[in-house]
């Protein structure tokens, strides 16, 4: 299991508050890595910066975005972490961000997501949904709120393979799991939600058909699907009380279980897809975003960047 040694960290220069370089704060010294923080200034962010300062104190000159920047890694350098910083002023921000990784030796990439004003719900900005698409390493997208000290991390798995994931994406998001849960200190869950077959077959039916079957039926395919799910995490060393094997959508049960456990992150994986079909791979990870309670950590294969081209 690879170490994480390099934490690429993209800060927001238009906000103030930066929950990404907080959690890249602990994280560092429990990997012993080394943070690089980034900021990509578009032609946007500088016109709603410049608005701010106008705003706030337009009797003095704006702060050069490098010097703000150093002002935030200088205290995190008297921790005792290595950081460096770099700005680069390029349009449009996803792509410069995803030649920006692409070019990086980084281990893990960390980025806030951004609040709806109205709601108050993240939601997968086209950055956000890019970075998903093209990053290659893990993709921490981190929220405002604080983790907590037992540093819950879930697992969502599915060892079936309903859908059509390369079957070593599993393994994957399982081991970035536990190299967090264990340089946290934490615990590591695992989660497999699944719709009953019966009632997969029910609702796709021409026309649709009552559900036809058994306690008995529903009990068994329970049972086939837990020793799938206890067989692919019997390396992981997962107490059994931290398996959840639950029926219902993905994302109803991933939040549902991140609620109901505290999850602090979730790791979910991300697959290639060809043509028209790219665009499913981010449409899970943007409905669970949206309401999950906690942070989400993007997996991707080790082939991921081949099929990506492909």
């Amino acid at each position: 299991m690879s170490s994480i040694r390099s934490i690429l960290v993209i800060v927001d220069p238009t906000a103030k508050e930066q929950p990404a370089v907080a959690k890249a704060a602990l994280l560092a010294p429990r990997f012993s890595a080394r943070l690089d923080l980034f900021i990509c200034d578009t032609h946007s962010a500088r016109n709603a910066r410049l608005a701010r300062h106008l705003r706030e104190s337009p009797k003095t000159p704006p702060e050069p975005l490098d010097a703000w920047l150093e002002s935030i890694a200088e205290p995190l350098r008297r921790q005792g972490i290595e950081v460096t910083t770099d700005v680069l002023a390029a349009d449009p921000l996803h792509t410069a961000l995803v030649e920006r990784v692409k070019h990086t030796c980084a281990d893990l990439v960390i980025k806030d997501t951004h609040q709806q004003t109205a709601t108050k719900l993240p939601f997968l900005t086209n950055t956000d949904w890019e970075l998903i698409r093209n990053c290659p390493v893990p993709l921490l997208l981190v929220k405002p709120a604080p983790w907590s000290s037992a540093f819950r991390i879930g697992a969502a798995v599915d060892p079936g393979h309903e859908d059509d994931k390369p079957r070593l994406l599993d393994r994957c998001i399982l081991q970035e799991a536990r190299k967090f849960a264990q340089a946290l200190g934490g615990e590591q869950h695992v989660i497999h939600s699944y719709i009953p077959a019966a009632v997969l077959a029910a609702a796709v039916a021409v026309p649709p058909v009552a559900i036809d079957t058994t306690a008995k039926e529903m009990e068994e395919e329970r049972k086939a699907r837990l020793e799938e799910l206890t067989a692919l995490v019997a390396d992981y060393q997962v107490p059994a009380e931290n398996i959840h094997l639950v029926t219902g959508g993905v994302c109803e049960a991933l939040c549902r279980i991140a609620r109901e456990r505290g999850i602090d992150i979730m790791a979910m994986g991300a697959v290639s897809r060809r043509g028209l079909k790219r665009i499913m791979i981010g449409s899970t990870a943007e409905s669970v975003l949206q309401q999950l309670p906690c942070d989400m950590l993007v997996v991707k294969s080790p082939n991921f960047a081949e099929l990506l081209a492909l």
